[in-house]
C-alpha cells in the first residue's frame, strides 16, 4: 500500500514575519485559497493510498489537524517530534508509524511493507497531473526496493537547492542517481544547467518503509536505534502519537542532500 508522509516540522523562517515559529509557512494560505499543507494533502486525490502519516511539531498539532479537518483528509497517524531533528529522522518515525498501522492482526502473520510517499508540507506544484504520474512511474522501482528521489527539471542556476545527477536508464522512466551535489555556489549552479542531467533534488521519496530503515540502519547506525528506541516509547493522545523524548535522541542529522 502506497503510504503518504506529509514533513510539516519546518519553522519557514525564511519567510519572516509573514511565516513564523508558531505558525509556520505550510499552515499558511500563501499561493492560493488553501494552506500549503492542505494542498500537499489534496494534491494525493486520484492516487490510490493510504491515509497519510503527518510529522510536525508538537507546537502545532492542533493547527495541522484541524486545517486536515477542513478538507476531509484524516490522517492514519499525526506523529509529534518532540524536537526538530530534521529530515532523516523525520522520516524514520514515519516509518515506523507506517509499519505499526500495516501490522498483520495475527500474531505470526506477514505484514505489508508499506511504500511511503515523502512529501514536505511546503511545496507549490502547479502541474499535479504531472506530480501523480511521476508517482506512479516511481512505484514499481520503489516496491522493488529501490530508494527514489524526484528530480525538478532547473529552469535556473539555483544556489539555494541541492541537485541530482542523472545516471543510466533502469527502464520505465526511472534513472540510477550518479551522484547527490549539495547547494553549489553559482559557478558551479550555472555548469550544471550547460551540462544538462543535473536536476534540482526536490526532497520527495519513495520506498519501502522498511527498506528505508535498513539503510538508516547500515548507513548513520545512532540515529536509527535513537529513532527506534524514541518510537518504542510512543504513547497515543487522541490522534496524536506522541514520541519519546528522552535522553537517547539523533543529534542534528542532515541527509546527504536537501532542498
Amino acid at each position: 500500500m502506497l503510504t503518504p508522509v506529509i514533513l510539516s516540522g519546518g519553522a519557514g523562517t525564511r519567510l519572516w514575519p509573514l511565516s513564523r515559529e508558531l505558525y509556520p509557512k505550510q499552515l499558511l494560505a500563501l499561493v492560493g485559497q488553501r494552506t500549503m499543507i492542505q494542498d500537499t494533502a489534496l494534491r494525493l486525490r486520484g492516487l490510490s493510498c493510504a491515509a497519510p502519516v503527518v510529522v510536525c511539531n508538537e507546537a502545532h498539532r492542533f493547527l495541522v489537524a484541524e486545517q486536515l479537518r477542513q478538507i476531509d483528509v484524516q490522517p492514519q497517524a499525526i506523529v509529534l517530534e518532540p524536537a526538530g531533528r530534521n529530515t532523516a529522522p523525520a522520516i524514520a518515525l514515519a516509518a515506523h508509524a507506517a509499519l505499526a498501522h500495516a501490522a498483520p492482526a495475527v500474531p505470526g502473520a506477514a505484514g505489508d511493507d508499506a511504500v511511503l510517499l515523502v512529501l514536505p508540507a511546503d511545496h507549490v506544484v502547479r502541474d499535479v497531473a504531472a506530480f501523480q504520474k511521476a508517482v506512479r512511474t516511481a512505484l514499481s522501482a520503489a516496491r522493488a526496493g529501490r530508494l527514489v528521489a524526484f528530480g525538478i527539471v532547473p529552469d535556473a542556476p539555483e544556489t539555494g537547492y541541492g541537485y541530482l545527477r542523472r545516471g543510466v536508464e533502469e527502464g520505465g522512466g526511472v534513472h540510477r542517481i550518479a551522484e547527490f551535489v549539495e547547494k553549489p555556489d553559482l559557478a558551479r549552479a550555472e555548469g550544471f544547467l550547460r551540462a544538462g542531467g543535473y536536476f534540482w533534488n526536490s526532497g520527495m521519496f519513495m520506498f519501502r518503509a522498511a527498506r528505508y530503515l535498513e539503510e538508516l540502519a547500515r548507513l548513520a547506525p545512532g540515529i536509527a536505534r535513537a529513532c527506534e528506541q524514541a518510537w518504542r516509547g510512543v504513547r497515543t493522545d487522541l490522534d496524536f502519537a506522541r514520541v519519546d523524548a528522552g535522553p537517547s535522541r539523533p543529534a542534528r542529522a542532515t541527509p546527504s542532500t536537501t532542498r
